[in-house]
């Protein structure tokens, strides 16, 4: 159970980063869904700390991905940038980077601000 704090933390320059260590990987390499789960999931996040968790949650709308460099281990990086922060719509631009810092996949994701009565928020939830 994950319970952060409220208000949420600023965030330096609008930017939330994480990353994904790269192992089972089927065929020996990054699967691509996984680089678009990793990120939606970082996008999410990063959505999530501009509305009021008590009233309103992010959900996924669009994505899109273009898959630039195939990894076979190690670490990837991923960045979200945002573009548009609306009242009702935030859009991401999500860059996944290896560990030499060349570019592995690059996502922009699209997300709805909705109430959260019809969602099981877990931020809020005790």
């Amino acid at each position: 159970f994950f319970s952060p704090p409220t208000p949420p933390p600023p965030i330096l320059s609008g930017l939330v980063g994480s990353e994904m260590c790269i192992r089972d990987r089927p065929y020996g390499l990054l699967h691509g869904g996984a680089s678009v789960a990793f990120a939606e999931s970082l996008g999410s996040l990063a959505g999530s700390f501009h509305i009021d968790w008590e009233k309103q949650a992010v959900v996924g709308i669009e994505i899109n991905a273009n898959h630039l460099k195939s990894v076979r281990s190690g670490w990837v990086y991923g960045r979200a940038t945002p573009v548009k922060i609306g009242k009702r719509i935030q859009v991401w631009k999500i860059n996944i980077t290896n560990e030499d810092k060349e570019a592995v996949c690059i996502s922009r994701l699209t997300l709805a601000v909705v109430k959260s009565e019809n969602y099981n928020n877990l931020f809020t939830k005790e």
